[in-house]
């Protein structure tokens, strides 16, 4: 038995830091453990999903499963932390590649939309007590708590919108007035939320709207020793691709730019994030063989992979497709196929899209970001120019496509991998080719810009890139913007 100098307080301190609160029993269960308690609460916030009260159910499984590592690896359990912190430098923790299973059947969709409501609901009712809607007319309480898929959603007038929601039991009005009216009208279809009102005849009134949101991510605040590197659209093949200003890049992240304070930073980078469209690819839109440099698809992934194996090979290179690339384009996407993956460099990792990884104990969800495009076009107040703004819809949601049907297609995977079940550190996007970067709930955001510019379907839409700018991060420190085209 270990003797711990802890006490209830010290622990329940601990899961708050991460964001989370902490039921009694678990408490308890961890203070009669042998385990390292930093250990138990660091395990236990990586496998509860976001939920806001941990379980004594979900202590009790961490535990089962450090008695099965320790049994495997034969080692002292008073050592557990030790073996903890031995974990290898990049882990892949969520990718659909080599799981996708699906066939685009009815059964697929009913399976797909079980798995987004089943997700996101269980993440709810750690916030809402819910009632199935069709209990709503034989209950006699005033007031109800439901969760369900948003249906749609109507203006009334200036001061009243109604909102249809549906569950697995049936549908029902509720009408939102005031503030809440002005939360309604940024609803998007299909995404699921939860719902406290009173009832009247059939229908809700509601007080208050409950999003799945994300809940403080105290794991930003922890310094790492190494910087990360965020760029996505780079484009290779397109005619519009700035050839200058990528080598300017490559000659800086090589630690070889000539300036002293440049080369510091670029001598802590460690890892280097790519969040997709790698190339123009072909065929992606209408007359876009007029503007290609290279009008071939095997020899854009040539162009790629030599242009990657410029960069020094001690920096680790995880790379994801986005709708320009070879691969399908419903999401989920799979890692690049074989016949291209092979061009590239031992220390580049491919990935798919979306992907959840963990850098040295520090979680990134990389996400190309193409349903970026359906929130900014629904939501009035927020534009191209500050596109993390956007990203923290997606978070607030907790779903990376919450409009179905729009602008983003998607596989109907048994699994929705599009949920963020688990809180990052870090949200990596691109797509819109735009720069920013800002902190939600203590995750931090960016979507990198492109190495493109301006095409001419974005001169007709009015879009302005914000070409060559690159994000450095040092997980718990500075965020640097450089700028590599003027």
């Amino acid at each position: 038995m270990v003797i711990k100098n802890i006490d209830t307080k010290t622990v329940v301190a601990k899961f708050a830091v991460n964001g989370y609160n902490v039921h009694p029993d678990a408490v308890r269960l961890i203070l009669s453990s042998s385990f390292d308690v930093d250990v138990l609460v660091r395990e236990t916030c990586a496998k509860c999903n976001g939920a806001f009260i941990v379980t004594p159910e979900e202590v009790s499984e961490v535990i089962k499963e450090l008695q099965s590592r320790m049994r495997g690896e034969e080692i002292n359990p008073v050592n557990i932390r030790r073996t903890a912190e031995r974990r290898e430098e990049i882990r892949v923790l969520k990718d659909v590649t080599g799981r996708s299973a699906c066939r685009g059947t009815v059964e697929d969709f009913v399976a797909y939309f079980n798995s987004r409501f089943e997700k996101l609901s269980r993440i709810l009712r750690n916030r809402v007590k819910a009632i199935p809607v069709a209990s709503i007319s034989k209950i006699k309480a005033e007031t109800v708590e439901i969760i369900g898929f948003v249906n749609s959603v109507r203006e009334l007038n200036e001061n009243r919108a109604m909102i249809e929601v549906e569950d697995r039991t049936g549908r029902v009005r509720v009408y939102a007035e005031g503030k809440i009216k002005e939360q309604a009208m940024e609803l998007f279809g299909d995404e699921v939320i939860g719902i406290t009102g009173r009832i009247a005849g059939r229908s809700i009134i509601a007080d208050r709207i409950v999003f799945p949101d994300i809940p403080l991510n105290g794991n930003g605040k922890v310094r790492r020793d190494f910087s990360i590197v965020f760029i996505s659209d780079i484009h290779f093949g397109s005619n519009t691709f700035l050839h200058e200003s990528w080598k300017k890049f490559v000659s800086w992240i090589n630690c070889e730019s000539g300036n002293r304070k440049l080369d510091e930073i670029a001598e802590s980078v460690k890892y280097l994030f790519v969040a997709g469209d790698v190339v123009d690819g072909i065929g992606v839109y209408p007359d876009q063989e007029k503007e290609l440099e290279i009008d071939n698809i095997n020899a854009q992934y040539e162009f790629a992979a030599e242009q990657f194996d410029r960069i020094r090979k001690d920096l680790k290179i995880i790379l994801s497709p986005g709708n320009h690339d070879a691969v399908r384009q419903a999401e989920p996407q799979p890692a690049l196929p074989k016949e291209f993956s092979s061009l590239f460099s031992s220390n580049v990792i491919h990935v798919g899209n979306p992907s959840y990884i963990d850098v040295e104990g520090v979680k990134v969800l990389m996400y190309h970001g193409r349903s970026l495009d359906d929130i900014i076009s629904r939501v009035s107040r927020l534009s191209y120019e500050k596109p993390h703004d956007a990203m923290v819809e997606l978070l607030k949601r907790r779903h990376l496509a919450p409009l179905y049907g729009e602008r983003s297609p998607i596989a109907p995977e048994k699994d929705d991998y599009l949920v963020v079940d688990d809180v990052p550190d870090i949200v990596h996007s691109g797509h819109v080719h735009t720069y920013g970067t800002g902190f939600y709930r203590g995750v931090f955001l960016v979507n990198s810009s492109t190495w493109q510019s301006q095409t001419e379907f974005q001169k007709k839409v009015n879009l302005n890139p914000m070409p060559g700018n690159v994000a450095i991060y040092q997980p718990g420190g500075n965020v640097y913007r450089l700028k590599f085209y003027s």
